[in-house]
């Protein structure tokens, strides 16, 4: 959890928590900004019969960072959503590209692997020389996790969704990594921070909030990306190492 801890580390603002929203696909947390993430589930089928909510009255949004270490994957998940609620995305050094586009161009005719099944790995197995999706809940065609030993280290690009940081995979993925390839980290979740450069990655691609009370209706209706996406309270940026 390196890179989480490096992340908060060069951190110098908190922020009260204005609002918290967890849908479907969605966690939002509101304060010096709107910080998204995947909403990821634990099991609960063990939980005690009298645990009830955690309440989050009074909490600062990076006392809900710390979380982010936490070895219950949705606090976890709230966790990141609170770190990018405090981040101040640089838009004078991001450029507004789609992650998938940016892979289709890199990965022409290359081995590629990409950690989490995105909408646009369809289209990249017509032109990648080889295509790798692994995925811990499979569709066809994709390799489970452990694959990952096998098949990151061929690989000329390589796309990893930003979940990895909920997880807590991702610095055990990096190693795997060549670096003579290119590496992308992506997704909402990605914390839009040049800290994560420090470790191997050449470049991330996530969202910024741009209208926080359409964002948090739709996400409460069970929004999923592209319907978040289409309705105009996000918008899609990348940012590259120098």
């Amino acid at each position: 959890m390196e890179i989480l801890k490096h992340i908060l580390s060069v951190m110098d603002y908190d922020a009260p928590v204005d609002d918290i929203v967890r849908g479907i696909h969605w966690t939002a947390v509101v304060s010096r900004f709107c910080g998204l993430s995947s909403t990821m589930l634990r099991d609960h089928s063990h939980d005690h019969e009298d645990s009830g909510p955690i309440l989050l009255t009074g909490k600062t949004a990076n006392d809900l960072a710390q979380w982010s270490f936490s070895a219950d994957i949705e606090k976890a998940s709230l966790g990141l959503a609170a770190i990018n609620s405090l981040i101040e995305v640089d838009l004078s050094r991001c450029t507004e590209v789609n992650a998938g586009q940016v892979i289709m161009e890199k990965g022409k005719d290359k081995n590629v692997s990409v950690i989490g099944h995105f909408p646009f790995v369809d289209d990249l197995r017509c032109i990648a020389k080889n295509l790798w999706v692994i995925e811990k809940w499979q569709k066809p065609g994709d390799y489970p996790a452990e694959d990952a030993a096998l098949y990151l280290p061929q690989s000329d690009v390589i796309a990893i969704s930003s979940t990895t940081l909920i997880n807590h995979t991702l610095e055990s993925l990096l190693p795997l990594c060549p670096k003579t390839g290119f590496t992308m980290l992506l997704g909402p979740t990605t914390p839009m921070t040049p800290v994560i450069f420090e470790y191997g990655i050449d470049m991330i691609s996530g969202s910024l909030v741009t209208d926080n009370q359409l964002a948090l209706t739709y996400i409460k209706q069970g929004a999923n990306f592209r319907q978040l996406k289409r309705s105009g309270a996000i918008k899609l940026f990348t940012l590259q190492k120098y």
